[in-house]
């Protein structure tokens, strides 16, 4: 069977060009969401999953590449799941997380050896608790939330007055990427630098407090990207707010914060508006998911779900561009208070959005850009990481369903330097540089294997475009179209890809897809085509179509060279519930292992361990955060750190340099289906009687 949404709640529709209703509610069709809630659905990615998938174009699909790999794992783990007892059941000894150290993880030294990489725990246990659950011996610290002080001139927040020109000086909605950055001038001060992805507003307005207007104006204020100066405690992994008017590099970016367009699409004609009739000047960033932190110490955040923000009619001459990014002209509204966002009034405001935007947090004055070189799609978020040669590397997911892994190389080579001239010209590395696409081919299991090769398709380079029939401008606005044209593998909702800074390799997540196996003959045996599910902790498993608990995927560059043009690959975990048959956990025995599904961002600890946050569990429990070994007798054992609270989605995570805490953000809080500010379903972090997001500090007790 497969699971479907329930109809709650109603959704909001962009209205009639002849009504003054700003948001209008009609039902919600029940649709192949899986695991989200409706409300989730609504908001985060105005329903994706109700639309066809974007990407027609025929190319191979990763289920068909892995399809074999997966089978033959599937019978060689079928032992080890019938004789599984679930992981909670082991005695705290057998079940407690010690991770080996693979190749080059002795790097780690001193407090960082002694940290996060090493620390033992007792996995916590699936659950449904709203609070951020960890293991005994553990404490987990709210840092900040929605509505806390940034700016100096913050208002102090009211949610029964909200402003937009408060929201701006707030910590906004709904943060998703953590990244910390250190302070130029004190050892014990760093810069926390954080996405506000999307806005819920039945959970955010008490009911007739605001007018329809309002509510938009607010709603779009608290989208954008928050700094703000955090010191350490007295105690190990201890971090705390600094106070606004105490803090020189606060900085609040939001929907009137301009933007430079920097690369080879910059000044282009699609990119001219009313507004902006040069193309190179944008105000705002919307729908920032994750993101990277780059050796110069600045942070990337991608846009991903912008599509949903447009009202109107898609004009002609734009349907398959719009069409291909989903661009329906169904949205939320907000060119009621904004015109910009009417396609009739600035049909080139789309291709504004959907780009890398890269922030500098050291320099408060500074105007972020947002990076053509590295193509427009729905950045799930970009990672860095420079190559023996010099040359810096930029991994990408486009998170969508069927759609692709992108690689940039930079033209020039990084300066390590630690002077103002060699950071200037590090700030202008993205500029300019060769963007790929990737193509993953399957080997078959009859060597016993489990893996296959991968190719780098070039799309461009900063002098000309590599798509027959598409010019430069047109390959770094269109991305998708042009990568469709090279044939690359369609991938189940590729996330967050990360290098492993101890051993090289770059690991993705692949969230999941709810429609895999619609286009293929169902495979009990292969997970591509059959998920087991859960619809609460206590139902027993049932079979799902489609992807349902996703994947992470290992990619090994040729001679450890991130800018060579192949490279290999392994699927090292097929989620899921150890009882299932179709899961895979890098061979390591089942009864083990922790459940997992839906594995979202990724991180690492100074030992090479991957860290898995979840969006979306299929399993009946809330999400959490995972630590996974990737080397030695240990690799693929996932043992579950945390969960978070009902209706939330683990954001992040990110592990601080000095090894003694794990950040994650707490995103959407409470956001289950026929939750409102008066009946909400979940109070964290339980300072009022309504959910706020926030972001929180994870360290021994």
């Amino acid at each position: 069977m497969t699971p479907q949404c329930p109809a709650t709640p109603d959704v909001p529709v962009a209205p009639d060009s002849t009504s003054r209703t700003v948001l209008t509610l009609v039902p919600r069709q029940q649709g192949p969401h899986g695991s989200r809630s409706a409300m989730t659905c609504a908001f985060r990615c105005g329903n994706a999953c109700d639309a066809p998938v974007p990407n027609t174009s025929g190319a191979e699909a990763f289920q068909d590449v892995a399809a074999c790999v997966v089978g033959r794992r599937t019978v060689l783990g079928t032992g080890l799941a019938a004789g599984a007892v679930g992981v909670m059941t082991l005695s705290p000894g057998a079940a407690a997380a010690h991770p080996e150290r693979g190749r080059g993880a002795g790097r780690g030294r001193g407090r960082a050896a002694s940290g996060a990489g090493t620390w033992t725990f007792d996995p916590v246990a699936p659950n449904r608790a709203d609070q951020v659950t960890v293991p005994p011996g553990f404490t987990a610290d709210l840092l900040i939330a929605w509505g806390d002080p940034v700016t100096r001139d913050a208002v102090r927040f009211d949610v029964r007055r909200q402003t937009a020109r408060a929201a701006r000086t707030q910590f906004g909605y709904n943060n998703d990427y953590v990244g910390l950055v250190p302070h130029p001038a004190r050892r014990d001060r760093a810069l926390l630098v954080v996405n506000h992805e999307y806005t819920d507003e039945p959970l955010m307005f008490p009911a007739g407090t605001h007018t329809p207007e309002e509510v938009l104006e607010v709603a779009i204020a608290n989208h954008g990207m928050s700094v703000v100066e955090v010191q350490q405690g007295r105690r190990p992994g201890q971090w705390s707010v600094v106070s606004p008017r105490a803090a020189r590099y606060n900085r609040r970016l939001h929907d009137r914060t301009t933007f430079e367009v920097t690369g080879p699409a910059a000044g282009d004609p699609r990119l001219r508006t009313t507004a902006d009739p040069t193309g190179r000047r944008v105000l705002g960033t919307f729908n920032n998911c994750a993101g990277g932190t780059t050796p110069w110490g600045t942070v990337l955040s991608g846009e991903e779900n912008f599509n949903q923000y447009f009202d109107g009619e898609v004009p002609a001459g734009r349907r398959e561009s719009f069409a291909r990014y989903g661009i329906s002209g169904q949205g939320r509204g907000w060119s009621q208070v904004d015109e910009r966002f009417d396609l009739a009034q600035e049909p080139n405001e789309p291709y504004r959005f959907g780009w890398v935007v890269e922030v500098d947090p050291l320099d408060p004055r500074s105007t972020p850009r947002k990076h053509s070189m590295l193509g427009r799609f729905k950045h799930e978020g970009a990672n860095v990481t420079v190559a023996r040669s010099g040359h810096v590397v930029a991994y990408m997911g486009d998170d969508e369903r069927g759609d692709y892994l992108y690689r940039f190389v930079s033209r020039d080579r990084f300066d390590p330097r630690r002077s103002t001239r060699a950071r200037r010209h590090n700030l202008t590395l993205l500029s300019a540089g060769t963007l790929s696409v990737a193509r993953l081919t399957g080997d078959g299991t009859e060597d016993g294997r489990h893996d296959g090769t991968g190719e780098w398709i070039r799309l461009a380079d900063w002098r000309r475009s590599y798509v027959p029939g598409m010019s430069l401008a047109d390959v770094l606005i269109d991305t998708r179209l042009a990568a469709d044209r090279v044939s690359p593998t369609r991938m189940d909702r590729p996330e967050d890809v990360e290098v492993n800074p101890v051993n090289g390799r770059v690991y993705v997540a692949l969230t999941n897809n709810s429609q895999r196996g619609t286009a293929l003959p169902a495979d009990e045996a292969n997970p591509v085509t059959r998920s087991m599910v859960r619809s609460s902790l206590d139902a027993p498993l049932t079979p799902a179509s489609g992807n349902r608990n996703g994947y992470v995927l290992e990619m090994m560059p040729r001679r450890g060279d991130h800018t060579a043009s192949d490279f290999t690959w392994d699927l090292m975990l097929v989620c899921g519930d150890p009882h299932a048959q179709e899961t895979w956990f890098a061979g390591f025995p089942k009864q083990l292992v922790s459940p997992i599904s839906c594995p979202d961002n990724v991180a690492f600890d100074a030992v090479g361990n991957l860290w898995v946050s979840t969006d979306g569990n299929a399993l009946g429990s809330n999400d959490g955060l995972f630590r996974v070994p990737v080397d030695g007798p240990r690799r693929g054992q996932v043992h579950q750190f945390l969960t978070v609270p009902l209706g939330a989605e683990t954001c992040g995570p990110f592990v601080t340099a000095d090894q003694q805490a794990v950040l994650i953000a707490v995103q959407h809080p409470g956001e289950v289906d026929g939750a409102s500010f008066e009946a909400p379903a979940s109070t964290w972090p339980h300072t009022h009687a309504w959910p706020r997001p926030g972001v929180v500090v994870v360290r021994r007790a």
